[in-house]
């Protein structure tokens, strides 16, 4: 793992999963409320063709940021074009992203736009004003739904087996479960001193992003972005992003669009090889 200094005093975690030195580098961009590592077997698809890097998102993972940063989408694509820069000084990179790892590679191929060579992208968070525009004051289900997630358990292994029992969670294959919890949290001890182990994206964190996703400004950067792009989705749901990612193709240059009628927004972690040779 090495770190990177960003905007707001952030600290970017960046791991290497795949491949070596000697191939294309590729940046894996993770969703909301997820970590690098659950794309480890995308990553091992890919190990034979490319150098496969994954970056941690500020608040998520072993990446952090001050508590008393406000919640703002534009550093995260910040974030997402200073580790692009640091693994692709020469550029030729690859970008996959997934949800909001979408979005914020469609912000950094905005603000540096010769450093990639091509996009891959799972429903990547981008609406437009009209589509999606929440009252702040009241909380997106999605967003609710985090605030209450449960935050902390005895052992990793209850934590599967929480998750493993209901969805969306247990849609993930289970060795992408697995790596979820290993390395999405971190060990404590409870009200107790009992060891127990917590949440490292804190269900706060977590639901601020949600919260704040509508107006990343995505939408309006697209049709100036040249880069290459293949766009894909699981089934279209008028709940879901996918709903949006033809459009949203359609809105960009050069993009192509895919659709997986037997996923779910959770496509890369429940059909990671199928995702993989879509790059």
């Amino acid at each position: 793992m090495l770190r990177l200094d960003s905007v707001d005093d952030a600290s970017i975690a960046v791991h290497e999963l795949a491949g070596d030195a000697s191939l294309p580098p590729l940046l894996i961009s993770h969703a909301t409320g997820f970590h690098a590592h659950c794309y480890r077997p995308v990553a091992r698809a890919l190990g034979d063709r490319f150098h496969v890097w994954a970056l941690d998102h500020r608040g998520h993972g072993f990446s952090t940021v001050p508590p008393e940063w406000r919640v703002d989408w534009k550093p995260f694509g910040v974030d997402t074009a200073l580790v692009a820069e640091h693994i692709a000084p020469d550029g030729g990179l690859v970008g996959v992203g997934h949800s909001m790892g979408g979005a914020t590679l469609l912000m950094a191929a905005h603000a540096d736009p010769g450093r990639f060579d091509h996009l891959v992208l799972f429903e990547p968070i981008a609406f437009p004003g009209t589509d999606y525009d929440p009252d702040p004051s009241e909380e997106l289900p999605i967003a609710a739904g985090a605030r209450r997630r449960r935050r902390r358990f005895p052992t990793r292994q209850a934590a599967v087996d929480n998750y493993a029992a209901k969805p969306p969670l247990a849609l993930m294959l289970p060795e992408v479960l697995a790596d979820y919890v290993e390395y999405g949290f971190a060990d404590t001890t409870d009200d107790e001193g009992e060891p127990a182990i917590e949440l490292r994206c804190t269900p706060e964190f977590e639901a601020a992003v949600f919260m704040t996703g509508g107006g990343n400004g995505v939408w309006d950067l697209l049709p100036e972005i040249e880069t290459p792009c293949t766009i894909v989705s699981g089934v279209v749901s008028e709940t879901e992003p996918s709903r949006v990612s033809e459009p949203l193709a359609e809105r960009l240059p050069n993009a192509r669009y895919v659709r997986f009628d037997d996923q779910t927004h959770f496509g890369p972690f429940s059909h990671p090889a199928e995702f993989a040779a879509l790059v």
